[in-house]
């Protein structure tokens, strides 16, 4: 005779995916944070002929670099989300809606580099189409030019120059220091980057100093320290194991006990 359950089904439970471990997710997440310093970086050193030669549009280019330095800004940008949507189970934990606006910082950062990455290639495309044709009007392409380049300037200012010091200072510093997931000195600098790097977006988005100045330089050394510390910290290290919101039976109680609330409620 078949012993099944009264609906029928089979009472063997369904195969469900294994979720990551904390360890592996401190892992990914680490890397992700690695590789944001390996892509924009260089992306920035490769972008150096577009962004500071006006004449750029007019010559003979370096297509290339610029085509090379918009792929790894494409990199930058898969990594950049990645770091938010790896983290989010486990930062939820702590804050949920904190690690919401975490990864909607992230969303919007990402945003900003796109939109910087359109504008450069488009000055490639008129470069190659338009620089050097008969008829063209030579002033006319440089100034279009160097209206993109300028897009490309305040995308940075407003994206990795300002949201990153609300995503990755404030709100994932907040997160961490709150959560003990790593050490709270190291999260410290989040906390302190974080409205330094605001602060110097908005002195330069009024005139205050110049992008890249030395003012805006030494403003975002704590935020680049706290990025780069976390990032191989994570990768080497992981979580700290003594986090209260790793505690995986505590949150397996806590969920039930919502679970049972709605359903009672209903």
């Amino acid at each position: 005779m078949s012993m099944l359950p009264p609906n029928g089904s089979s009472s063997a439970a369904p195969d469900r995916p294994r979720e990551w471990s904390t360890r592996t997710v401190a892992r990914v997440a680490g890397v992700l944070f690695v590789i944001t310093f390996v892509t924009s970086i260089p992306a920035l050193l490769l972008y150096d002929p577009v962004l500071n030669h006006p004449g750029y549009i007019l010559g003979s280019g370096a297509d290339t670099r610029v085509l090379l330095g918009a792929f790894l800004e494409l990199i930058l940008i898969i990594a950049n989300i990645g770091t938010a949507v790896v983290l989010f189970p486990i930062l939820k934990r702590q804050n949920e809606t904190l690690a919401l606006g975490f990864v909607t910082a992230r969303v919007v950062e990402s945003t900003f580099i796109a939109v910087g990455i359109l504008s450069l290639l488009a000055v490639v495309t008129l470069r190659q189409d338009l620089a050097g044709t008969a008829g063209s009007d030579t002033a006319a392409l440089t100034t279009v030019g160097r209206s993109l380049v300028a897009i490309k300037d305040w995308t940075f200012l407003l994206g990795p120059g300002f949201i990153v010091g609300i995503g990755n200072g404030l709100l994932l510093g907040y997160l961490m220091y709150r959560s003990a997931l790593v050490p709270q000195r190291m999260a410290m600098l989040g906390l302190i980057g974080g409205p330094l790097i605001c602060a110097s977006g908005i002195a330069v988005l009024f005139g205050a100093f110049d992008a890249g100045s030395a003012p805006q330089a030494i403003a975002t050394i704590p935020e680049f320290a706290w990025e780069l510390s976390l990032g191989l910290y994570l990768t080497f290290k992981g979580f700290k194991p003594s986090s209260p919101i790793l505690d995986e039976t505590r949150h397996t109680r806590v969920n039930e006990g919502s679970l049972t609330r709605a359903v009672s409620a209903q």
